[in-house]
C-alpha cells in the first residue's frame, strides 16, 4: 500500500470570507478554487498580498498551494487565503512562527461589516432630520 503524501492544511479567515489551505511538498504550484492563482486574483496587488507569507520565510519553491475559498468578496478572500497560509506554514515548520508574528501573518483580521441598526436606514447613517 502506498504512503499518503505529507499535507499541512490550515484554515483562514476575514471578514465573511473563509479559505482552506493544503500544502504539500512540491515545486511552487498555486490552485485557488481548482485554477491558477494568476486566473483568480487578476490583480497584483492581491497576489503579492497573498504572497507575503512565503515571501518572508524563503519557501516559494518548496511547497505546492491548494486553496478553498468561500464567501466575501476578493479582497476578503485574499486575506483568508494570507491567514491560512501563514498557520499551515506554521504547521509546517513551527520555527517559522516568530517571524509570521511579528509580520502580522497570524492575527485574524477581525473587522467585519457593522449592522444595520433599526430605524435607521443603515449602521451609522440617519434619516434625514426634519424640525417642522
Amino acid at each position: 500500500m502506498a504512503e499518503k503524501p505529507v499535507e499541512y492544511s490550515a484554515t483562514g479567515r476575514r471578514k465573511t470570507a473563509v479559505a482552506r489551505v493544503r500544502l504539500t511538498p512540491g515545486t511552487g504550484k498555486w490552485k485557488v478554487n481548482r485554477r491558477v492563482l494568476e486566473e483568480y486574483f487578476t490583480s497584483e496587488a492581491l497576489r503579492s498580498y497573498i504572497a507575503q507569507p512565503i515571501q518572508l520565510t524563503n519557501s516559494a519553491d518548496k511547497f505546492d498551494l491548494s486553496a478553498r475559498v468561500r464567501g466575501g468578496g476578493i479582497a476578503g478572500q485574499a486575506g483568508a487565503i494570507r491567514h491560512a497560509l501563514a498557520r499551515a506554514l506554521c504547521n509546517a515548520d513551527a520555527s517559522l512562527r516568530a517571524v509570521l508574528k511579528d509580520s502580522g501573518c497570524l492575527t485574524r483580521d477581525s473587522r467585519m461589516k457593522e449592522r444595520k441598526k433599526p430605524g435607521q436606514p443603515g449602521a451609522r447613517k440617519r434619516f434625514q432630520f426634519s424640525k417642522r
